[in-house]
């Protein structure tokens, strides 16, 4: 296949990206999404609750992950062949009617968990083609030595819709249950597609082969480029062990953890929170300075170092330095993730980007999830202690993976 370029005149403005008006329209595009999705997952977990039995209600909220992890790949070859500008618009289209569509008919009937399970599953598979497509879009909007700045500015997206999207989700239900939040729901999302469409992106240059290839053909150059590639291979494996190793810890075994210490809902609560002020401080670095020097190196360390803080939060008895100890975890792991984020983007080819993105994802959200249940099971045979510090020893090898590997030790982002 051959490599095509974006010409750095197609992207970016010359000025820094929290002063480009193009990633502007982006960023706002991205938060209401990621609002709208977390509004969304409140009101599908309470509507599942009202309609049918806990277990139920389970069922419903997992079974979107499985038509995500069958065609998350397919989404990487989708993202590359029509652009991920275009895709990350359809999606958000349809995930906007169908998120819609559900809370009229909640407004007008009780459809029971037929219709819940049916939109969980049209956004799992929706979310396969729009996660690849969103990872892949920052390298269409702005200059190569913007990429750190601009995962910064996603993270604090990020950020800001997990505090913000779970009250406006509540105050959806209490005002008019959960056909509300729905309500309320597609319409943020909506909010998304007019700025995407003013948003302007550098394409690569066409290639005439593209048409004559199957989908399966460039599903195999994907994945060829990443197994060649001297910086992406080890990254993609850094990210499989740190995902690993920090999934589990922080989802589930916080849960336990809190439980065991007697730190109740509002202490694992004021945990989280610590975790999340750490990752948003982390994100406001790199938005604010844009590059970090020696980015492979950083990015090792932080990892390495993070997972000490992860083993060390299972011996941890005070509530407030537990927060402490979670908050040195947020900020090293979204600091790593960030680095990581950008080292991706800058050293793929961009013809296959896409693909790269749903590796990445694969990694993330199909791999990593199956962490949880063994987390749990683990920590019912040994405790939390020995699990957590398992856990910190497979992330942490994330980071010596890193450090062993030269090439990827060595690299930088564009400044």
């Amino acid at each position: 296949m051959t490599t095509t370029v974006i010409p750095p005149a197609a992207v970016g403005s010359g000025r820094p990206a929290h002063r480009d008006g193009n990633v502007l329209r982006w960023l706002g595009a991205y938060t209401a999404s990621m609002v709208g999705d977390n509004v969304y997952y409140l009101a599908l977990s309470w509507a599942a609750v009202q309609a049918g039995t806990p277990a139920q209600a389970g069922l419903v909220m997992a079974v979107s992950a499985v038509p995500r992890a069958l065609l998350m790949l397919g989404g990487g070859v989708l993202a590359d062949r029509l652009g991920p500008r275009k895709v990350v618009i359809g999606s958000d289209a349809v995930r906007c009617g169908a998120v819609l569509a559900v809370a009229a008919l909640l407004f007008t009937a009780d459809p029971g968990l037929w219709a819940l399970t049916l939109l969980a599953v049209v956004f799992g598979a929706v979310d396969a083609v729009f996660m690849p497509a969103v990872g892949a879009l920052p390298a269409r909007i702005t200059a190569r030595d913007q990429l750190a700045r601009v995962q910064g500015m996603r993270g604090l997206a990020i950020r800001f819709a997990a505090v913000v999207g779970a009250p406006l989700g509540g105050l959806g239900v209490a005002l008019g249950g959960a056909a509300a939040a729905f309500g309320l729901a597609g319409l943020l999302i909506a909010v998304s597609v007019p700025l995407l469409v003013s948003v302007r992106t550098g394409e690569p240059a066409p290639d005439d082969r593209a048409a004559r290839r199957t989908p399966w053909r460039d599903l195999r150059d994907g994945l060829g480029h990443i197994r060649r590639h001297r910086v992406l291979a080890p990254l993609i494996a850094v990210i499989a062990l740190g995902d690993l190793g920090f999934v589990g810890p922080l989802n589930v075994g916080l849960t336990l953890l809190a439980d065991q210490r007697g730190w109740g809902a509002s202490g694992m609560g004021w945990v989280l929170a610590g975790f999340g002020t750490g990752a948003g401080a982390a994100a406001l670095l790199l938005a604010v300075r844009g590059r970090l020097p020696r980015a492979g190196s950083v990015a090792a360390v932080a990892i390495i170092t993070g997972s000490v803080a992860i083993g060390a939060l299972a011996q941890v008895a005070d509530l407030a330095a537990a927060v402490g100890v979670a908050l040195l975890v947020g900020l090293l792991a979204g600091l790593s993730g960030a680095l990581c984020g950008a080292l991706l983007q800058t050293v793929s080819d961009p013809a296959h980007l896409g693909r790269v993105s749903s590796v990445a994802g694969m990694v993330s959200l199909g791999l990593a999830p199956l962490s949880m249940p063994v987390t749990a099971a683990a920590i019912g045979w040994w405790g939390t202690g020995p699990v957590f510090a398992v856990s910190a020893a497979v992330c942490g090898l994330g980071g010596v993976v890193a450090l062993c590997v030269r090439d990827l030790r060595l690299a930088e982002l564009p400044g």
